[in-house]
């Protein structure tokens, strides 16, 4: 079936479609780009698909890369721009929930696009024939739903990681599930156990940096996080019988993610600042909830978790940072001293403690309205206070201390750890007292370093 919608395709991309057609060969856009071209959002990458063999693909074009010629895809290189060509293929039976045994070469779009996940990824578009929607994609997204192309079942047990897929676009694009596609999803969420870490990784983080950042709950309800994810369920299990909390530790959590923005690091630490919550959790004589040290233990679970699901050194630091120290600023009196302040900044880090602000807000954001004024007026004026310090230019770590170890060699002192401890000290004066940050202060009064 053909819909009349108008689609403008770069002109690399027709111009591949173009010498594919003059060649005797069909071709056409087909998948995530058409879908999000509909939309009128732009697309990361546009692919191809045509009849015509990866053989025969390479034969035309002067630069290809093998890219996965086992499954029938060429890249063609543009301009220094890669473009995916994939001969149209009839999947074999999945061996492990993820990868098809072999693949068949077929001459017949429809049978290609039978394969695909969900309608809205199964629709192709030619700049003469317009669009070929042959599952009603867009009568799908008319009504804002993710349905599985055919048999829902089928689709999942093939590839167990379209499950995450249906949840994540539901996220992206504010849907929901279709019954079908739903039911089968919660039904074989099991089979993710046998989808890699990384695969798991890459869809969690499509989801958390979407619009709907809070849809995990689907995630959730559908038994999703149960295998990706237990922590998080365990939170959605713990309330807080606390003034200060009004939702479970699971639905604070996920309110918390809708008041900080789009951001990898921000979001993964709105996601785990408060997983380590059930194991810290008391309750007292009154029935009240306490979760003493929980940032600590948050802390502990967030490395765990995130090693697990194989995120880089560089993101894990910067996450654990912050959730250890996300609870900071309630433990700060009203008339805080600003070398106190100095003093956070240069434990939590330079680059770390201005995300700091934004965590915390959002943080006392989905709390109750206890307090939630003078929380804020306090979080304005630690605010105020850290750009008055950035505005000074004050010395907030150690390589902005006026001395160095070279200096300290040329004094005569020998090289080896008490070095680094002379440094620390005079780095910690440093923080309490900033005009004592110049080398001929800081060397003149040696002695009461060592």
């Amino acid at each position: 079936m053909k819909k009349e919608i108008q689609i403008i395709l770069p002109e690399q991309v027709k111009y591949i479609i173009k010498t594919l057609n003059q060649a005797g060969f069909e071709a056409y856009a087909v998948g995530g780009c058409v879908r999000d071209s509909i939309m009128g959002r732009k697309p990361d990458d546009w692919d191809i698909t045509t009849d015509a063999s990866p053989k025969e693909v390479k034969a035309l074009f002067r630069r290809t890369v093998d890219t996965g010629i086992k499954h029938g895809t060429v890249t063609v290189m543009l301009q220094k721009t890669g473009y995916e060509v994939t001969t149209y293929r009839i999947d074999g039976e999945y061996e492990d929930n993820r990868h098809p045994k072999q693949v068949v070469f077929t001459k017949s779009l429809k049978e290609d696009l039978k394969r695909r996940d969900f309608t809205v990824n199964a629709m192709a578009y030619h700049p003469e024939e317009g669009l070929i929607d042959l599952f009603d994609g867009i009568g799908d997204m008319e009504k804002k739903c993710i349905r599985c192309v055919g048999c829902a079942k089928e689709r999942f047990s093939e590839d167990a990681l379209r499950i995450m897929r249906g949840v994540r676009f539901c996220a992206q694009f504010g849907y929901t599930m279709g019954e079908e596609t739903k039911q089968a999803a919660g039904e074989l969420s099991e089979n993710l156990k046998s989808v890699s870490a990384e695969r798991i990784h890459t869809e969690l983080i499509k989801l958390l940096i979407s619009d709907h950042p809070d849809y995990l709950r689907i995630a959730y309800e559908l038994g999703i996080t149960k295998i990706i994810l237990p922590e998080f369920d365990v939170c959605m299990e713990t309330p807080q019988n606390n003034p200060h909390h009004c939702y479970s530790v699971g639905e604070h959590t996920l309110h918390s993610l809708c008041f900080i923005r789009a951001d990898k690091v921000l979001r993964l630490t709105m996601l785990l600042h408060d997983i380590g919550k059930p194991l810290t959790k008391t309750t007292d004589e009154k029935g009240k909830d306490h979760f003493k040290r929980h940032p600590r233990e948050s802390a502990r679970l967030a490395y765990d978790i995130l090693r697990r699901l194989k995120f880089d050194n560089d993101t894990l630091q910067k996450v654990c940072r912050l959730v250890e120290y996300h609870d900071w600023s309630i433990d700060l009196e009203d008339n805080v001293k600003i070398s106190t302040v100095r003093r956070l900044i240069a434990r939590i880090g330079e680059d770390t403690f201005p995300d700091m602000f934004e965590v915390n807000r959002a943080d006392l954001l989905a709390q109750s309205d206890y307090l939630r004024e003078e929380k804020l007026k306090k979080q304005d004026r630690l605010e105020a206070i850290y750009r008055e310090i950035r505005e000074k230019g004050e010395c907030l770590s150690l390589k902005d201390l006026s001395v160095g170890g070279r200096d300290l060699l040329e004094k005569g002192l020998k090289p080896g750890k008490e070095l680094g401890e002379i440094l620390q000290r005079m780095f910690t004066d440093v923080l309490e007292n900033p005009a004592h940050n110049k080398k001929e202060y800081l060397l003149k009064n040696l002695n009461q370093y060592l």
